[in-house]
């Protein structure tokens, strides 16, 4: 189904009776990246999956957007559905938008589960800063009149040289809500979470590390921390079984 919000169209799925829960995709994902999660709690509760704008089958944000962007829209479909409280699973990017949100409206949120969610900036490495150095550099040598037509080329592969992964894939107003999002630190909104807060983490992450979990069962009031062994950024596919039973009991 879809939904109109200023003009920006979000599309989401629901099944299931009972008390609601919302699941949050990831960077690069989509409502299908929660599909086996989906599947399994809609036998007991009634669960939505969302496309953020951006991503799966729903429009692009109008501007460059970040977490209080994401989160705001996020409200309003809430109040357009009607739904009055929920329980909420996100993973990763989705982590940022429902820390946001459980911050900001903490009478609208019963439980909160954050599977290797982003939200803590990284202490910078000097690899880093010479990336930077370099991409900077870069951009203001090609904008030279001598480049030419040979521009756009020479600054996409400077791009994939010095640039991650997600941010070699995107473009335009994505790219640039990629590197807002990921500049912003949510670690000041965390003291502010009171719901029972669920972390889940792989050890073996290395796109947010164990370490961001362990600020966040520190900073939010009511937290506790799920380590899975053997286990990456998608854990919760990775340990599906052992992540059904801790989800499962946490929502009792």
């Amino acid at each position: 189904m879809f939904i109109e919000i200023d003009g920006t169209r979000a599309f989401y799925i629901y099944a299931g009776k009972g008390d609601t829960v919302i699941l949050m995709h990831g960077w690069g994902g989509s409502a299908e990246s929660f599909k086996p999660v989906f599947d399994y709690l809609s036998r007991s509760y009634k669960v939505y999956a969302f496309d953020f704008p951006g991503f799966g089958r729903s429009s692009l944000p109008p501007e460059t957007w970040g977490k209080e962007e994401y989160g705001k829209f996020f409200v309003k479909i809430l109040r357009a559905i009607g739904i009055e409280r929920t329980n909420i699973i996100a993973h990763s990017f989705g982590g940022r938008v429902a820390i946001w949100f459980a911050a900001n409206y903490p009478e609208k949120i019963n439980k909160l589960i954050l599977i290797n969610s982003a939200g803590i900036k990284p202490g910078r490495t000097l690899k880093y800063h010479i990336k930077v150095a370099i991409a900077k550099t870069g951009k203001k040598l090609f904008t030279l009149s001598i480049f030419g037509k040979y521009r756009e080329c020479l600054l996409n592969n400077l791009y994939r040289l010095v640039g991650s992964k997600d941010y070699q894939q995107q473009t335009g107003i994505m790219r640039s809500t990629l590197v807002k999002v990921v500049n912003e630190d949510l670690r000041g909104l965390l003291p502010k979470i009171i719901a029972p807060t669920l972390l889940i983490w792989g050890e073996n992450d290395k796109d947010v590390p164990l370490s961001s979990a362990k600020i966040m069962e520190s900073k939010i009031k009511d937290a506790g921390l799920v380590v899975f062994k053997d286990a990456g950024h998608f854990s919760y596919l990775d340990k599906f079984s052992d992540f059904c039973v801790i989800v499962t009991k946490f929502f009792g």
